[in-house]
């Protein structure tokens, strides 16, 4: 069976191996693996895992469990791994790894090597070599050929380059990862509100930090609400997506019956010129597709760093010649059709019915719905931002049910206007 086929995986593996499997594994089958272990096993393969991927493994745990597998550390390490555990899981404190390649600012680079090669195992990296002072404040950095091609009695002080950029260990994950995509950085150092170096965020933990926020804005963006999944789609229970889909849902349908109390309330149009049906599911549909392109490039602006609360009016103006330019389009495109394609299908119009007019009422309302869309689905994700919330929870299905709303409106109040009902 899988479970089995699991339990034979879990006790094969060296206690170095395993120590790399934990970290990627659900979170729900970390404990379970673990139990699988004698303590001394357990004890050899938390002393075997990098700092941050022990964080990650102690992290996915009950508190108990926790507790119990601290106590195996040896004190030191325990210490330094309850130090990590403070700083929040989403932070980047809690991403770091403390094993950073470090030297005294005052070392010449003979003793800058001695000190590096005799905590070369606890070192995740050498790509990047940060220089403190006697405070243990950052002031610079080094690459290890610096090092390789100056003289031995050259102070490292003289060859070191500033650190331009480093980060908060209470700044935000999904700004650390910013950085790195940023300014193309191997490792980001991070520090303190005092400016004290307290470990290294690596490449590959922001990697996996984008992976982890990319997959919770597409679920956000798609209404689904929630802790974001560890489990593979086929191992998550269906009642697990049961709760994290239902609440959108349910939200939305109700802001849907909006759309009927609009339709009973333009009954006697519809009736009168039962035409204007063939046109209304495409106007609609129209608000729907501009405004989630729209949501869509303003989310990723965002995440990128590029767009913030103080380009509100910039963007409403851009979206507006550009919902303008679209409208305009689409509306001489729908306007021939109305005129030229569908009286050859003599539908049933009352007496005295003009299709240059209904062409003129359709591409207007179609027109309006366009620039109105392309406004909400760009300006509300920066709005929900200026409100403390998360932009992709202005989702595509709770705009597209705002824009279906108003295009009804829109649709049925432009067509009784010119239509003279």
């Amino acid at each position: 069976s899988e479970d089995e086929d699991r339990q034979f995986f879990i006790r094969t593996l060296s206690p170095e191996r395993l120590s790399d499997v934990l970290p990627d594994l659900p979170e729900s089958l970390v404990e379970e693996a673990l139990n699988q272990l004698k303590p001394n096993q357990q004890r050899e393969t938390l002393e075997a895992a990098e700092d941050d991927d022990l964080v990650d493994i102690l992290q996915d745990v009950s508190d108990e469990k926790k507790e119990e597998l601290l106590s195996l550390l040896p004190t030191v390490e325990e210490e330094r791994t309850r130090t990590l555990l403070e700083f929040e899981e989403d932070t980047a404190g809690g991403r770091m790894t403390t094993q950073a390649a470090r030297i005294a600012s005052s070392l010449t680079v003979r003793q800058a090597l001695d000190t590096l090669r005799s905590g070369l195992e606890d070192t995740e990296t050498l790509s990047r070599i940060f220089l403190v002072d006697e405070k243990d404040q950052l002031v610079g950095k080094l690459r290890l050929r610096d090092l390789a091609f100056n003289t031995w009695d050259t102070p490292v002080c003289d060859i070191m380059q500033p650190v331009e950029h480093s980060i908060l260990a209470t700044a935000d994950q999904e700004e650390a990862a910013a950085m790195f995509t940023k300014y193309d950085l191997i490792a980001l150092p991070v520090v303190d509100e005092a400016d004290h170096f307290l470990g290294i965020i690596t490449h590959d933990d922001a990697m996996e930090i984008l992976e982890e926020e990319s997959t919770e804005d597409i679920e956000k963006i798609a209404g689904i609400s929630g802790e974001q999944r560890e489990e593979t789609y086929l191992n998550t229970s269906v009642f697990s997506d049961f709760r994290r889909r239902f609440g959108w849902l349910l939200v939305l349908a109700f802001l849907a019956i909006a759309s009927g109390f609009v339709m009973i309330q333009f009954e006697e149009i519809l009736s009168n010129i039962f035409l204007l049906a063939l046109f209304l599911p495409m106007v609609i549909a129209a608000g729907g597709n501009t405004g989630g392109q729209a949501a869509t490039l303003i989310i990723r602006s965002m995440a990128l760093g590029e767009l913030e609360l103080k380009d509100l009016g910039r963007v409403a103006w851009k979206e507006l010649r550009l919902g303008l330019l679209l409208g305009a389009t689409l509306g001489l495109c729908i306007a021939a059709t109305a005129v030229g394609i569908v009286p050859y299908f003599n539908p049933e119009v009352p007496e005295g019915f003009s299709y240059y007019r209904f062409g003129l009422a359709v591409s207007l309302a179609l027109a309006t719905q366009i620039v109105t869309s392309t406004l909400i689905g760009s300006l509300l994700p920066l709005i929900a931002k200026s409100i403390k919330l998360d932009p992709a929870v202005i989702a595509h299905p709770a705009i597209t049910t705002i824009v279906d709303v108003t295009g009804m409106v829109i649709y049925f109040g432009v067509a009784s206007l010119f239509m003279g009902i």
